[in-house]
């Protein structure tokens, strides 16, 4: 049992990527094995990925170990064929090559990733019941003290025109690391509050569940 605090903790979003590198082939296992040809990617190298699998789509991962030909994915579990159909799960690795700190936060608000669930009642019933179905769409919305001079400004305002999938992260007190694929969006203007300091929104759409790394 344990707990901490938030204090202390700070966002990135990725600045740089290295080339995507495909992969024609990963395997269904505890932790999946990505088929490359001339990887130069090393263990604890950050990757944003695409693949055929709905369920990997857009995640960012840890590489545990690589060679030239072999990349494996740290905890990623692909050994069910059903959410991970066999042979179907080709794609690319993108590595974030450098990081830029979003700071001045003042607030980070989490929404949606609820269960939706489906009512169902029969003639027969005194009572319905629920099925689960989907999980609601996800955001993250940071407030942050308004300094157009600060380095990450250009890079979220780039990656909001860019309309494509972004990585990110929250690295909390200790070593836990949460990573996120998401679509990023700056807010234009600062919100003006008499008596209250000028800010501003990056907004993260979430695009695949995120990952966690504790150590």
């Amino acid at each position: 049992m344990g707990y901490k605090l938030p204090n202390g903790a700070t966002f990135e979003h990725a600045a740089t990527y290295a080339a995507p590198l495909a992969f024609s082939a990963i395997t269904n296992a505890s932790e999946a094995v990505c088929t490359v040809v001339g990887a130069t990617l090393v263990a604890g190298d950050i990757l944003l990925v695409t693949s055929g699998w709905t369920a990997l789509n857009n995640k960012v991962v840890r590489v545990k170990t690589a060679t030239a030909t072999a990349i494996t994915l740290e905890t990623i579990d692909t050994t069910s064929t059903t959410i991970f159909p066999a042979g179907s799960g080709a794609g690319s690795l993108k590595k974030v090559m450098t990081w830029v700190q979003i700071p001045q936060i003042t607030d980070v608000a989490f929404s949606g990733g609820d269960q939706n669930y489906q009512d169902v009642v029969f003639l027969e019933d005194a009572q319905g019941r629920q099925l689960p179905t989907d999980k609601a769409a996800a955001s993250m919305v940071l407030t942050v003290a308004d300094d157009p001079t600060l380095a990450y400004v250009p890079i979220v305002q780039a990656a909001d025109i860019a309309q494509t999938v972004q990585a990110a992260r929250l690295n909390l007190p200790g070593t836990d690391k949460l990573y996120y694929g998401a679509y990023t969006s700056f807010s234009l203007q600062p919100a003006v509050s008499r008596s209250n300091i000028l800010t501003r929104t990056v907004s993260l759409a979430l695009q695949a569940a995120p990952v966690r790394y504790l150590s």
